[in-house]
């Protein structure tokens, strides 16, 4: 008896493994490639999708873990979020996982470690993009010409290096977003007057020891000051991983999908 007991059980594990690998199969694999620029997405379309139809687009950076060119590894974090069946049906949108390469970031930071391991960020005002955020802008503005993508309803969000890369692209376009969200991330202070006119949702944990809070609280208390509108959800108990209080805030793709740009 407890034989078949424990070979139920292993059998259950294994098909709930193959139902999370088969989930994440609905987002198709892609690549953007020119002469210059190269890189790799995954994207998922609704359900039913009518190419006929405008759709909201949601780009989704990841962390700086998920780099590579496996085109697998970005839909870690995030990826499941936008499976969920009521979410797809209330919210039906495409959205898309591009990958850094290994060897480069989404944004143009200079990054040392002190002599205790800690890391400090210090963020640019201009420069040229990295190799990774000029392949990601020129895949958006591809995509952009797409007919089915809704001009009004484009978002994008990420964490960590994700969310640095938000904050980047935010200034670098700085009309072409409807809200962002950036969990866990970090910008200069002068930068953040190119984006106050786009909706903003800030995370962070209060215990992190990869990028300091400080960051965030930075940027939405100066976002408040300009009188914008800005949310920012601060989680004392949490580390770096705050992207997993993030993604389960149920108001969060609801409060991103109330925005429309603004002309």
């Amino acid at each position: 008896m407890k034989y078949y007991k424990l070979l139920l059980f292993s059998l259950l594990i294994i098909c709930s493994s193959n139902l999370k690998a088969q989930d994440l199969t609905k987002f198709s694999k892609g690549s953007y490639i020119t002469t210059k620029d190269t890189i790799q997405y995954r994207i998922l379309f609704p359900e039913a999708f009518d190419p006929q139809k405008k759709y909201p687009v949601v780009i989704f950076l990841h962390g700086r873990g998920e780099r590579g060119s496996d085109n697998e590894m970005q839909l870690a974090n995030g990826g499941k979020l936008f499976l969920k069946p009521e979410l797809r049906t209330q919210f039906p949108a495409i959205v898309i996982f591009p990958q850094c390469p290994e060897n480069s970031y989404w944004s143009n930071v200079n990054i040392t470690t002190d002599t205790a391991g800690k890391r400090k960020f210090s963020f640019q005002t201009g420069g040229k993009p990295t190799k990774a955020m000029s392949s990601l802008m020129g895949m958006i503005d591809n995509f952009l010409e797409k007919p089915y993508a809704d001009h009004n309803q484009i978002y994008i969000g990420g964490l960590s290096m994700g969310g640095m890369g938000t904050y980047e692209l935010l200034r670098r376009k700085p009309k072409t977003f409807a809200a962002a969200f950036a969990i866990c991330g970090g910008d200069t202070l002068a930068n953040v007057n190119k984006y106050k006119n786009v909706p903003l949702w800030i995370f962070h944990g209060g215990k992190d020891d990869q990028v300091n809070p400080a960051y965030s609280i930075a940027i939405s208390n100066q976002l408040k000051i300009v009188g914008k509108e800005v949310k920012f959800s601060y989680y004392p108990d949490a580390n770096h991983n705050s992207w997993d209080a993030a993604l389960a805030e149920p108001e969060l793709l609801p409060w991103l999908f109330s925005h429309t740009l603004k002309k």
